[in-house]
């Protein structure tokens, strides 16, 4: 699990790509500090596992389901990435739950300053993922933890403060370009418990279209 607060910024030093499967090497400082081999790092919000590293980069499998839904099949030897090491049991969680696990990939639609912040209005790929966004709920794009501005029926917007733009890759992200997404975990676990679950409780939250406190209770929620 990671929180969506981004370490540092890497960079891609090597591309071995083989169809839709990839070997990447990425070069990094802050995340090889306690670095093992089987560790978690995200990579733009891609959680991957460290197959080798040294001193000054580590490698990854990216696998033909990573490679189709992200952006990561996108990049370039020398593209900025965000890093994220996975969540320390004692560490503090200064965003969200991000799991890692991308929902589809999104296209910048603009960029544009508002005093001392800057909003990027982005359009999902799979606009059905909207569903799960939610003014000030919270969204991870390239693994940044965000709090969505705004919804319509085919994109929501992000206010960017300076010190999030300076400290990944946004800073580099212009109109056209692609984005990862992932949304907030509960809401899609709460839908797939509405429209999937068994038993009377389940049944009878989505025949009233609506959460009750007797569902919640049967499904441990309370």
């Amino acid at each position: 699990m990671f929180t969506g607060i981004i370490e540092e910024i890497g960079a891609m030093r090597r591309i071995d790509r083989q169809g839709q499967a990839m070997v990447l090497t990425i070069g990094a400082r802050t995340v090889l500090s306690d670095v093992k081999l089987g560790d978690s790092i995200s990579v733009n919000g891609v959680c991957l596992t460290v197959i080798a590293f040294d001193n000054q980069s580590f490698t990854v499998d990216v696998m033909p389901e990573t490679f189709r839904r992200t952006n990561l099949s996108r990049l370039s030897v020398g593209a900025p990435v965000n890093l994220e090491r996975a969540m320390a049991a004692n560490g503090r969680f200064g965003g969200h739950i991000v799991q890692g696990h991308v929902d589809a990939t999104g296209i910048i639609e603009s960029r544009t300053p508002e005093e001392n912040a800057v909003v990027f209005r982005i359009a999902p790929r799979e606009t059905d993922i909207l569903k799960y966004v939610i003014p000030h709920g919270s969204i991870t794009i390239d693994g940044i933890s965000l709090t969505v501005v705004g919804v319509t029926e085919t994109t929501f917007t992000v206010s960017i403060i300076p010190h999030t733009l300076a400290e990944t890759v946004l800073q580099h992200k212009k109109q056209g370009d692609e984005i990862n997404l992932e949304c907030d975990v509960l809401g899609k676990y709460i839908e797939r418990l509405l429209t999937h679950g068994t038993g009377a409780g389940s049944a009878a939250a989505r025949s009233s279209g609506r959460l009750t406190a007797s569902f919640l209770a049967d499904h441990g929620f309370m």
